[in-house]
């Protein structure tokens, strides 16, 4: 089947199943992320970026952005996920990733730095790492 009639019958895993993904949504798609990949990253687009990157590696929701720090060449980005929900929420286990960034916006290493009970205070708050 040639390229062009190919594409019109991909699929796309969508939420709530799968959908018929179009040749002209898909070339929007393209248009939007080269737009994007143009722009240089400020803090609270590689924040947002961050936040997507972990979302969709450990598919958990996030619960914020702990940290937004610009690096050499590009960003480092904290974001905190509820990794165990527990009844009461006061025992949820919450974890924080950082994804490293280039200045364009792609994705070079992530990983998980923390992991604890809600509720639980950080005693070392604000010191240098």
């Amino acid at each position: 089947m040639p390229p062009s009639r190919r594409s019109r019958y991909e699929y796309q895993a969508g939420p709530y199943g799968r959908t018929a993904v179009s040749e002209a949504e898909e070339g929007d798609e393209r248009v939007e992320q080269s737009r994007a990949r143009q722009r240089p990253l400020n803090a609270a687009t590689a924040g947002r970026a961050g936040a997507r990157y972990i979302a969709d590696l450990t598919a958990k929701v996030p619960e914020g952005v702990t940290l937004v720090e610009p690096l050499e060449n590009g960003w480092v980005v904290g974001v905190e996920v509820v990794e165990d929900h527990r009844i009461p929420s006061s025992g949820d286990i919450l974890a924080v990733y950082e994804a490293e960034m280039d200045d364009e916006g792609n994705l070079l290493a992530y990983r998980r730095v923390r992991r604890y009970r809600r509720g639980t205070g950080d005693c070392v708050e604000g010191l240098p790492r």
